[in-house]
């Protein structure tokens, strides 16, 4: 029987992906209010996104990093670092452009599968 991934890195990959979610969702919910109402409120200034960035950060850092000192592989890192690095370039993007969006989006979900491909081997290991 597997070991089961250790509480406080199980609970950081879950808080990760949650946090993706609500960032897709943010996208998502952005896009449409732009596009209908061309314009919002402060929730969807640009500033949220370094705010985003903030607690990605060291979250991704921490659960990735433990995942692979016990699971070894270091893709799942890399795929990780990977959508941050993108999450990083979405700010170089017009706030409110659809490449935004998208950029965003692709940054978030590959960081979201970081931290499940993470989940995945930790119960493995």
């Amino acid at each position: 029987m597997p070991i089961m991934a250790s509480p406080p890195s199980s609970l950081l990959d879950r808080l990760a992906i949650g946090l993706s979610g609500l960032c897709l969702l943010h996208c998502m919910a952005g896009f449409v209010l732009l596009t209908l109402f061309a314009l919002t409120g402060d929730w969807l200034d640009h500033r949220v996104h370094v705010v985003g960035l903030a607690l990605a950060m060291p979250l991704a850092a921490v659960a990735l990093w433990r995942g692979w000192r016990r699971h070894g592989q270091a893709t799942i890192a890399m795929l990780g670092l990977l959508g941050l690095l993108v999450m990083v370039a979405s700010l170089l993007v017009a706030h409110g452009d659809v490449l935004e969006m998208l950029v965003s989006m692709a940054g978030v979900s590959m960081l979201a599968i970081a931290h499940w491909r993470n989940l995945k081997a930790l119960r493995r290991a």
